[in-house]
């Protein structure tokens, strides 16, 4: 059943990518990412509500949000700050590249996973998973020479940077996940999947409405302007369904991380078929030959962590 989920996860993330980009397209960063906050806190905020006003409604469902004090909420606020922090740069990087440059690079995510939980938990890579490191190590510099035949110098183009720093930060907000919902016998502290989603989303938009007054607005007349894009609102739709049923997925019993990490990193698929067909991006042939060395990394990966 987790797999499953993690499959579904994966199709909603790769959509949400396509709108990302769609919505970026000759557009200002920050209110895009501002909005897209608030409207993921408005999809949450009435289960919040909900859940205090008739507790016994929700209290045996998916949606219920338990009510927590600060020793569970600044776990929750840390969360806030390293997947903001991701998405500030991912959205930059999104805006200045070819979705299909961004896509691979995202798709490593698992391989950063996995070196953390070496680094971090202390866990031993095996064969098939040392294979599926190195061959997503040189899937990137497969796609950096792609990248030169668009005039995108992996050396010196400070939106690469942005796209791997939110990649890292990805990574760990991954393993802090591990640490959130696992429980205490596993080593984690087994925090409810709700409070962390639908909290995590409103400390987000307090943050960003905080970035946008006080860093874009003063400055809004001489940088890219902001227009209104129906993709925006879809943004936030499918990126709460991949996340909630990303967190469903890990709360059920036998559900791996690392596992479930590498399934959604399938989600390129889907971002680079449009980012062919829609966006009509270039080079694509050696970008699949780059697109295929990761994902058959992610095969290896897979059959290690069976």
């Amino acid at each position: 059943m987790w797999l499953l989920l993690a499959f579904l996860s994966a199709a909603l993330l790769g959509f949400y990518d396509v709108f990302k980009k769609q919505s970026l397209k000759d557009n200002a960063v920050i209110p895009v990412l501002f909005l897209n906050t608030l409207f993921s806190s408005l999809i949450f905020l009435p289960f919040i509500v909900w859940s205090v006003w008739k507790p016994e409604t929700l209290e045996n469902s998916i949606f219920y949000v338990p009510v927590a004090g600060w020793e569970v909420h600044r776990y929750v606020v840390l969360k806030s700050v390293i997947v903001l922090s991701s998405w500030v740069l991912g959205y930059f990087g999104m805006k200045n590249l070819p979705i299909t440059i961004v896509g691979p690079i995202n798709a490593t995510r698992p391989v950063m996973v996995l070196v953390g939980a070496l680094v971090v938990f202390g866990e031993r890579l095996n064969l098939y998973q040392w294979i599926g490191v190195l061959m997503a190590v040189f899937s990137f510099f497969m796609l950096s020479r792609s990248g030169k035949k668009e005039g995108i110098d992996f050396k010196h183009n400070k939106w690469i940077y942005y796209v791997v720093m939110a990649a890292v930060l990805g990574a760990i907000s991954g393993l802090y996940d591990k640490y959130l919902m696992a429980s205490a016998d596993q080593g984690g502290i087994g925090l409810d999947r709700m409070i962390v989603q639908s909290w995590y989303n409103i400390y987000q938009l307090f943050m960003m409405g905080g970035v946008l007054m006080l860093l874009w607005w003063p400055k809004r007349g001489s940088t890219t302007p902001f227009h209104w894009h129906w993709c925006i609102v879809l943004i936030s739709i499918f990126l709460s369904a991949a996340d909630f049923v990303y967190f469903y997925a890990l709360s059920l019993d036998g559900a791996m991380i690392s596992i479930v990490s590498m399934v959604r990193r399938g989600s390129v698929l889907v971002s680079f078929i449009f980012g062919a067909m829609v966006f009509r991006e270039k080079n694509l042939k050696s970008k699949a030959v780059d697109l295929a060395l990761v994902l058959i990394g992610m095969i290896f990966l897979y059959l290690g962590s069976r």
